[in-house]
């Protein structure tokens, strides 16, 4: 591990002792190693002259939902340290009070709420203390005899501090137990199974301490466990990825948690190594790299089989036990389902409900993973038992936590692909499906498409729906990526040149049927056997007002969506016993599409003797439709609002005379 401290980007901090505390947590929420999404907390105290001209002593503490690698000067909570040390004299505190008590004393009632370690930073004496996660220190401290290692690599620089649950408990045993320390001669903190503390009264020394300190685990690491990923210890090569397979497990576990949950399969080499492992179902069930990990991981890896439902039910009824074995009575069960997997010969699996929580899920394992393999080289894996993790998993403050989440976008964790996405309707479909909580996959022939969406939880797949090579490559990457699918929004298509029968051309009249006929086709070919495996699945057709009310002059264009009415009204009723509804809806007029340019618009107005704006709205309600307007209904539609309806026909088109 490497120092990243920069002394020209360090001397714009100048004297400011916040500013250095912003810029040298930033350097360590900088290496994932250190501290993961969120883990890790750091402080500086600092003198405050308050309104009546009073000198306060503050500890500037990160705040709750503060991230070290993006954090600011607003993510510190200040609180008074005079008020953090007297807590620490007290006997006993429950930890909901302990955050009240801590909330009142800060100085800025807007400000995030305090780390519930701000107790023990405050009762460290110096003015800078850093504390992570690092993955070398919890994986030494997880390995048998873990304390005389760390004595071992440390000798006495080190105060180290056996495992005690976070919060109140916590700083007040390492306030008894360091009352007669002599601070001055101790670099750093280890606490088993936890994390490192190091501390200095200058930003550099204590953020490098932390560096020093890590580094020495990862060489003893490097020297006394290096990991073998070659063949020794494992099966066959991994076969070719199961992506229906992929799909099913995670179905069946969405299920089990009683929610639609996103999965990423990791079939790394470093994944499938694990995976293949003879003792994996032992060492991937023993525990998480530290608690602060379980209200994402849970308690312990799923491993899959060859029968998937029957593992996912043994995990949960596993689970249940567990529960029941620790609860005191008065706790509520959360939902059964693993969060992480092991396939054997596939790699690992992280899930979550939606795309940035099953990657939060997947970086961790992806470390603890490394962890394992380690430990085992220093002679074996060890966790925390099955209390200690019970008590951080059902924690008063993390239960809060969850229950203050708030609820759930309506489509959070469903997985959506929609085609003709580089544009007009089908770019706001992909917006809409993005805010209603779904992953998109977006498909568009269009190459931009790759980098139309800079958002999370949407990959943009140049595709041609024309082609079913293309269309099964794509499909399955989206399959690939996000672990299954649930939404269809079949919207791909192009207006030909207006011609009438008599001077219609057969290439433009081919070309359409191919468009906006058959590329709907093998879409929806392709699709079905994961909608088939799917969480409530929905598909969405795009037609068109031309459907019900055709003019002269667009036979290519009206009889070709003629044909994918007809599709789907057939697909409705071929995919109702597999739970799959298909409805479509018929647009018209929508004006701010590619196929709407201002010469277009102009030319049509013209003809009906009207102006720009009249034609806009030459609907009975007198509005103008956007592919917003569009894009709303078909998140309804592949929504629960549409759950008992299949093989409609809704026009979204202002009302029109003909149509009605």
């Amino acid at each position: 591990m490497k120092s990243l401290w920069n002394t020209k980007e360090a001397k714009k901090c100048g004297d400011d002792p916040l500013a250095q505390r912003v810029y040298t947590s930033r350097l360590i929420g900088a290496e994932p190693d250190l501290v993961l999404h969120g883990g890790g907390n750091t402080s500086v105290k600092a003198s405050v002259r308050n309104i009546f001209g009073d000198d306060e002593e503050i500890l500037y503490v990160k705040g709750s939902g503060w991230n070290l690698e993006t954090i600011e000067r607003e993510g510190f909570a200040p609180v008074r340290l005079d008020v953090l040390r007297r807590m620490a004299e007290l006997p006993e505190l429950s930890d909901t009070d302990m955050v009240s008590m801590q909330r009142s004393a800060m100085i800025d009632p807007n400000a995030p709420a305090p780390s519930v370690e701000a107790i023990l930073h405050a009762i460290i004496p110096f003015r800078f203390v850093d504390h992570t996660h690092a993955d070398a220190v919890v994986t030494l401290t997880n390995s048998p005899n873990g304390m005389e290692r760390i004595v071992e690599i440390y000798g006495e620089r080190v105060f180290v501090v056996p495992y005690v649950m976070p919060g109140f408990v916590l700083a007040k045993e390492i306030y008894e137990m360091s009352r007669d320390a002599n601070w001055q001669e101790i670099e750093a903190m280890i606490l088993l199974g936890h994390g490192v503390f190091t501390f200095h009264d200058d930003a550099r020394a204590s953020y490098e301490r932390m560096i020093e300190i890590v580094t020495a685990a990862e060489n003893y690491l490097e020297k006394h466990a290096r990991i073998d990923r070659g063949k020794k210890n494992t099966a066959a090569p991994p076969p070719e990825i199961d992506l229906t397979g992929l799909a099913s497990l995670r179905r069946e576990i969405s299920e089990c948690a009683g929610t639609a949950l996103t999965a990423r399969l990791d079939s790394g080499p470093a994944a499938v190594h694990f995976s293949l492992r003879n003792d994996v179902r032992d060492i991937a069930t023993r525990g998480p790299l530290t608690p602060d990990h379980i209200i994402r991981t849970r308690r312990s890896a799923l491993i899959v089989g060859p029968d998937i439902v029957a593992d996912v039910l043994a995990w949960a009824e596993d689970y249940r036990g567990y529960f029941d074995r620790n609860t005191n009575g008065e706790l509520t069960c959360l939902d059964p389902a693993p969060r992480w997997a092991v396939w054997r010969g596939m790699g690992t699996i992280a899930l979550g409900p939606g795309d940035r929580a099953a990657g939060i899920v997947a970086d961790i394992v992806a470390h603890t993973v490394t962890a394992i393999e380690r430990a085992e080289a220093l002679g074996g894996w060890r966790a925390l038992d099955e209390a200690d993790l019970f008590d951080v998993e059902y924690w008063e403050l993390e239960q809060a936590k969850l229950a203050g989440a708030g609820e759930r976008e309506v489509l959070e964790g469903h997985v959506a692909l929609v085609t003709g996405a580089a544009s007009g309707i089908g770019r706001s479909c992909v917006e809409q499906l993005l805010a209603l909580g779904a992953c998109v996959g977006a498909l568009d022939v269009n190459p931009e498409i790759q980098h139309r969406f800079p958002q999370t939880g949407v990959i943009g797949i140049e595709c041609d729906v024309t082609d079913p090579d293309d269309v099964a490559g794509a499909v399955d990457e989206v399959v690939y990526r996000f672990g299954g699918l649930d939404i269809l929004v079949s919207n791909a298509g192009i207006f030909p040149t207006s011609e009438t029968i008599a001077e219609m051309d057969a290439e433009n009249w081919d070309r359409s049927l191919s468009v906006n006929l058959s590329g709907h086709r093998n879409i929806l070919q392709k699709c079905l056997p994961y909608l088939e495996l799917g969480i409530d699945p929905a598909v969405v057709m795009v037609g068109s007002k031309n459907v019900a009310a055709p003019g002269p002059g667009v036979g290519a264009y009206s009889v070709a969506k003629a044909g994918l009415t007809q599709l789907a009204r057939i697909a409705a009723l071929e995919f109702a016993p597999l739970g799959i509804r298909v409805n479509v809806i018929h647009p018209s007029d929508v004006f701010d599409t590619g196929i709407w340019s201002d010469e277009v618009l102009e030319s049509r107005a013209a003809q009906y003797g009207m102006t720009v704006e009249e034609y806009r709205t030459r609907n009975l309600l007198g509005v103008e439709i956007e592919s917003s307007d569009v894009a709303a209904l078909v998140g309804a539609m592949a929504g629960p609002l549409f759950s008992r309806t299949t093989g409609a026909q809704v026009s979204i088109d202002g009302g029109n005379e003909r149509t009605i």
